[in-house]
């Protein structure tokens, strides 16, 4: 959506909702204002989608919720659980790199635009995750119940979805 916006422009005004259901951002649906902090959260779904194996929309798996809802609430009990099992069949250490993509997807998917991430930003960290200069295998454990220890921290599901990206500046 943001493609039809000027580069001076901070939000684009239409009169009807247009998007494909489970991408469009929640602010959507209130102020029929696009800006470029809605399509990053559209990525975020693209992210859940690539992590899951699972459409946004598949009422067979999440009833009258959707993907990004249908996280939340797993991600709460036991968030190794939302992983697509073909992603960890064939190691099962690369749960600590999904993690950290969960994570980024997490805050594309910020209910609140102003919390979201840029794309750069975004970028960013998913540079961090390829130079390892995130978390570490050597310095990770995953617990039974879903939670993660590393770098000497431990982290509960709650924590990996209401991580904040303030060490972010926004003009970065």
């Amino acid at each position: 959506m943001a493609r039809l916006m000027s580069a001076m422009d901070t939000h684009l005004s239409v009169s009807t909702l247009a998007g494909t259901p489970g991408y469009v951002p929640p602010e959507y649906y209130q102020s029929f204002r696009c800006s470029t902090k809605g399509d990053v959260y559209s990525y975020g779904v693209v992210l859940l989608e690539l992590l899951t194996g699972k459409q946004p929309t598949d009422s067979a798996d999440f009833g009258d919720n959707n993907l990004v809802g249908w996280v939340r609430q797993h991600a709460k009990m036991r968030v190794t659980d939302v992983f697509d099992p073909e992603l960890v069949k064939e190691d099962p250490n690369l749960v600590v790199e999904l993690l950290e993509h969960l994570k980024v997807a997490c805050a594309c998917l910020d209910d609140r635009p102003w919390k979201r991430p840029t794309m750069i930003q975004v970028m960013a960290m998913f540079k961090e995750i390829q130079a390892g200069s995130g978390l570490d295998s050597a310095s990770t454990i995953t617990g039974d119940d879903g939670s993660f220890t590393a770098m000497g921290g431990s982290f509960s599901t709650v924590d990996v979805l209401d991580m904040s990206l303030t060490e972010i500046p926004e003009n970065h």
